[in-house]
């Protein structure tokens, strides 16, 4: 069966190996997932990603990252547009996450932002996921 939900599918293979204390996870590459990952890793979520060549069409390696004393970094990492029902944020009525403790990960047209880059950007898009 294909996969309709390719983001979903990035997303749920973070949140299971966070529950394990997985060291990385490994996802099937797209642009789309190498934006979130770099989002990830700009927001401090991630330790670091990179492309591995698997002869398909290739892979992104996501190093999770953990506090000093093993706490989670990642406490949700929520898909918010479905395939089924987008969600669109405009410039102006984009509430912080969390009141700010939190992060959302836009498809805007300059690419793939955080809602911070977004603002700072002033442009709005495509809300794909939230991560606090």
């Amino acid at each position: 069966m294909a996969m309709t939900d390719p983001v979903a599918d990035m997303l749920t293979r973070i949140r299971n190996a966070v529950r394990n204390r997985s060291r990385r996870v490994r996802i099937p590459r797209s642009k789309l997932k190498l934006g979130i990952a770099r989002v990830l890793k700009d927001e401090g979520y991630i330790h670091d990603y990179r492309e591995v060549d698997d002869g398909v069409q290739g892979a992104i390696e996501i190093d999770l990252k953990y506090g000093p004393d093993g706490e989670l970094v990642i406490n949700q990492i929520v898909r918010r547009s479905k395939p089924g029902r987008r969600v669109y944020a405009g410039i102006k009525n984009r509430k912080p996450v969390l009141n700010g403790l939190g992060i959302a990960v836009l498809s805007t047209s300059k690419g793939v932002l955080s809602d911070r880059e977004a603002r700072a950007e002033h442009v709005g898009g495509e809300v794909l996921c939230e991560v606090w």
